[in-house]
């Protein structure tokens, strides 16, 4: 199986940013480590900071991928473009968020791309993305 996990704005300060959220290991090693994991399954990772950017990777992983594990970071919040794109493509999406968005501000309990997505994982830190490929696997 070929899976895309895909990270939305400002994780790729996993690690630095907000440690007492998010911990300290970085997400690229947790990535690497997460590979190792799944060895006869194929494990693709991109991150950007842009919107349109991560709408352009959803597109192309319907062509490429058998399954999307996707961090939108605060996107979720926000982006009905993104939600859009999900709903768009022919594979499943699993939303994946390190922290339990829940719990925090009351801006960050409403997930547009959770709605579009056939799962949503929060709140069990970096290893959401180990339950999220595992998910697709099974499924």
């Amino acid at each position: 199986m070929k899976i895309l996990i895909l990270n939305g704005p400002n994780l790729n300060l996993i690690g630095r940013r907000e440690p007492h959220i998010y911990g300290t290991e970085s997400l690229v090693n947790y990535i690497e480590n997460l590979k190792q994991c799944f060895p006869e399954h194929k494990l693709d990772y991109f991150q950007s900071n842009h919107e349109g950017v991560l709408i352009d990777k959803l597109h192309e992983a319907w062509d490429l991928y058998d399954g999307v594990v996707f961090n939108p970071g605060a996107y979720c919040h926000t982006s009905i473009a993104l939600a859009d794109a999900i709903r768009s493509i022919e594979i499943p999406v699993v939303e994946v968020h390190i922290s339990d968005i829940y719990s925090r501000e009351e801006y960050r309990h409403h997930s547009f791309t959770a709605e579009a997505s056939v799962k949503s994982i929060v709140g069990n830190g970096l290893e959401g993305y180990k339950e999220a490929v595992g998910f697709l696997i099974r499924n």
